[in-house]
């Protein structure tokens, strides 16, 4: 199981950005995901999660309005699109799932600064 996730970069507070986590070694499209992410000083805090077929998501309160979750299945990843961007989602973002054990991403840096 991999999961690997390109994508993160400086951006200005108000800006947007996506993430991506790129799944393979299991059959994406049977389990749910979830993005997680830390910021310096703090525990790892769970973000936004999505059913195995997309249908349902679900969202932490500080992101909830800006943020959205999703996956394409069909090319084995999930997105996070990240609008609205304030200095506090500064952290490491990860993606995770949960089979027979847990996977985590190697994490991806997202810097929100003016």
């Amino acid at each position: 199981v991999q999961l690997v996730e390109p994508g993160g970069d400086l951006v200005q507070p108000g800006g947007s950005l996506r993430l991506s986590c790129a799944a393979s070694g299991f059959t994406f499209s049977k389990y749910p995901m979830r993005w997680y992410r830390q910021a310096p000083g703090k525990e790892r805090e769970l973000v936004a999660t999505i059913d195995s077929l997309g249908d349902t998501t679900n969202y932490a309160d500080s992101v909830k309005g800006r943020f959205t979750i999703s996956r394409d299945n069909a090319k084995n990843t999930m997105y996070l699109q990240m609008n609205t961007l304030k200095l506090e989602d500064t952290a490491v973002y990860f993606c995770y799932t949960r089979m027979n054990f847990e996977y985590w991403g190697q994490g991806t840096q997202v810097t929100v600064s003016s």
